[in-house]
């Protein structure tokens, strides 16, 4: 399986970094994982039309890295909000039915636009609360972690 991250922003702690180094590194063991940053725009004015333009153009650099024979799943509070065991029974099937190069989506501070969510293969909620963008990363590489550990039945996920 091939799971790549297409996220907006870079990440500058350190801790964050070292984190998601652990999973993906863990993660490899079950698929190849890459991930990819898309510079996140910067505002003149936070007002409406700006904040659209902003999600314009990030929108538009996460599809040109997205190819159409791969599995979108993107991050949204609106959402499916599943358990851990759905997702790894989610990530399951996809991998039996031959959808096996997966991406998951990050987007920027505004969200994503309406491009990228009609592009989405599935909507994944972890929450209705907003979390940082760089802490989703981990949460979300952890959460994968966990559903290749529940599909092999190893321990790891009580």
């Amino acid at each position: 399986m091939k799971i790549t991250l297409i996220c907006v922003g870079k990440i500058k702690e350190k801790f964050y970094r070292e984190a998601i180094k652990e999973y993906e590194k863990r993660l490899s063991a079950y698929a190849k994982v890459s991930t990819l940053e898309i510079n996140d725009e910067k505002l003149k004015n936070e007002n409406e039309a700006e904040i659209s333009i902003v999600m314009e153009k990030e929108g538009k650099n996460i599809l040109s890295k997205i190819k159409d024979n791969q599995f979108v799943i993107t991050l949204e509070i609106l959402g499916e909000n599943v358990t851990s065991e759905k997702l790894a029974s989610k990530i399951d099937n996809l991998a039996l039915t031959g959808s096996s190069d997966l991406v998951f989506i990050i987007g920027g501070s505004y969200g994503l636009s309406d491009e990228v969510k009609n592009r989405s293969n599935y909507a994944l909620s972890f929450s209705k609360m907003t979390f940082p963008h760089q802490l989703m990363r981990v949460i979300l590489f952890e959460q994968i972690y966990r559903a290749f550990k529940i599909i092999r039945k190893e321990p790891y996920h009580k």
